[in-house]
C-alpha cells in the first residue's frame, strides 16, 4: 500500500505575506540568515508581526550548509525564548537548520506544539514543503540528510516580492535545482501517480520560465512561476523521494563547497546518461532500462521528442547541458578554478562510498555500483 500526503498549508500569490498578521501564534521566532536579517526583506517579516501585536525575536546565526554547531545554537535560543510557532526566512539552509533546531529542541524539552512557517526566499529547495533536512558535519565532512514527517512545516508563504533580488548566479543554481528535484522524483523507483503529476507540471514550468528569471530578475510573472514549480517538486520528491545526483551532489557539497544546486546541475546530464544506460549500440537494443521511457516523457513536456526514445533521452541531456551553458552554470569541476586535480581525484572513492549510503540514492531508478559512481565523479572532472 502506498500513501499521498500534503501536511503544509501553503498561501501564494499576491499579498501572501499579509498571512504573519493573521496567523493565530502569538510568540514567534524568526530564524534567518545575517544577510536577511540586516537588510530590508526583514521588514517584510517583521512589519505584519508588530501590526498584529505578536511577540517575536530574530535568530540569524545560520550560514550555508546548516552546520552542527549553529544548530546547536539555535536550539539553545529556542529553550530559551520558548516561541508557539518558528518562521523560517531564507533558503535551503535557513529552513533546513529551522527544521533541525525545533527537531532537537523539542527532543530536549517538548514544551509545547510548535508551529513552523516556512518562506523561501529563493526558487530552489522546496523544503518548505518536505519532510527532509541536510545537516552538515565541517569536520568529517559528511552531509547528513534528515527524514521525519515532524520536520515538515504547517504552512509555508510563497511570495514572489522575496525573490526579486536573487542575483543570476543564485537564480540558475537554484532553479535547476527545482529542475534535478522533479526530474528525479519522476524517475524515482518510489514514484506513483501524485508525485508524477507535480513533478511533470514543475518541469513543464522551468522549461517556460527559468531562463525567462536568470535573463530579467524583474521578471515577476517568471518570478512567481519558479517560485511555484520549486514547492510543486518539493512535494513531487517528498512523495517519491530522489535519485543518485543527489547521493553524489551532496559529497561534493561537503567536500569542495560546491553550491547544492550548481552540483546537481553539473552532475545531472550524467546521472541521466548512466541510468538510461545509453551508448553507441543503443538504437539496435529491442529493450531499454525502464527509466528510458519516463526520460522521454520528461523530453516530451519540455517539446524536445523525437522520433524514438533514445534521441528523445539524448536531446533532453542536450537541454539541460545547453541550459547550463546559458545560466554560466561549469560543466566541468576543474572549470571552477578552485579545486586542483589531485585534491578531487584523492576524495573520489571516499566520495563514491559516501553516495552509496546516501539515502536518496537508495531510489534511483538503476541500481549503482561504487566502481560506477567513481567513474561519474572522474568523468565531471
Amino acid at each position: 500500500m502506498k500513501s499521498f500526503e500534503i501536511k503544509t498549508k501553503i498561501h501564494f500569490g499576491d499579498n501572501a505575506l499579509e498571512r504573519l498578521a493573521q496567523m493565530p501564534y502569538k510568540r514567534v521566532l524568526v530564524i534567518t540568515d545575517p544577510f536577511i536579517a540586516k537588510g530590508p526583506m526583514i521588514k517584510l517579516i517583521t512589519e505584519p508581526l508588530e501590526r498584529s501585536g505578536k511577540a517575536y525575536e530574530v535568530f540569524h546565526d545560520v550560514v550555508p550548509d546548516a552546520p552542527i554547531d549553529k544548530i546547536i545554537i539555535g536550539v539553545k535560543k529556542m529553550l530559551e525564548y520558548m516561541p508557539d510557532a518558528i518562521v523560517a526566512v531564507g533558503g535551503g539552509s535557513a529552513i533546513d537548520s529551522s527544521k533541525s533546531i525545533r527537531e532537537f529542541a523539542l527532543g530536549i524539552n517538548h514544551y509545547a506544539d510548535v508551529a513552523m512557517v516556512a518562506i523561501p526566499t529563493t526558487s530552489g529547495t522546496g523544503s518548505e514543503v518536505t519532510s527532509f533536512a541536510v545537516v552538515n558535519d565541517p569536520v568529517a565532512k559528511i552531509k547528513h540528510p534528515l527524514v521525519s514527517p515532524s520536520l515538515t512545516a504547517e504552512e509555508a508563504i510563497l511570495d514572489a516580492e522575496l525573490v526579486k533580488s536573487v542575483p543570476p548566479a543564485i537564480t540558475a543554481d537554484t532553479g535547476m535545482d527545482v529542475l534535478t528535484h522533479a526530474i528525479e522524483a519522476y524517475v524515482s523507483t518510489n514514484h506513483n501517480e501524485f508525485s508524477t503529476a507535480l513533478a511533470e507540471k514543475s518541469i513543464e514550468i522551468v522549461g517556460v520560465f527559468l531562463l525567462r528569471a536568470f535573463l530579467n530578475g524583474n521578471d515577476t510573472h517568471a518570478r512567481q512561476k519558479m517560485h511555484v514549480a520549486s514547492c510543486l517538486a518539493g512535494l513531487a520528491f517528498n512523495s517519491a523521494s530522489l535519485g543518485l545526483t543527489h547521493g553524489m551532489a551532496h559529497q561534493l557539497g561537503a567536500n569542495f563547497h560546491i553550491p547544492h544546486g550548481r552540483a546537481n546541475a553539473m552532475l545531472l546530464p550524467h546521472i541521466i546518461e548512466y541510468n538510461a544506460d545509453i551508448h553507441k549500440d543503443s538504437r539496435s537494443q529491442s529493450e531499454y532500462h525502464p527509466s528510458v521511457k519516463r526520460y522521454s516523457t520528461i523530453a516530451h513536456v519540455l517539446g524536445l521528442s523525437s522520433y524514438n526514445k533514445v534521441m528523445s533521452v539524448r536531446s533532453l541531456i542536450q537541454w539541460i547541458q545547453f541550459m547550463n551553458q546559458d545560466m554560466k552554470i561549469p560543466a566541468r569541476i576543474s572549470e571552477i578554478g578552485t579545486i586542483s586535480v589531485n585534491d578531487y581525484m584523492s576524495k573520489v572513492e571516499t566520495m563514491a562510498e559516501a553516495a552509496l549510503a546516501d539515502a536518496c540514492t537508495a531510489t534511483n531508478p538503476r541500481t549503482p555500483d561504487k566502481e560506477a559512481i567513481m567513474q561519474i565523479y572522474r568523468n565531471l572532472w
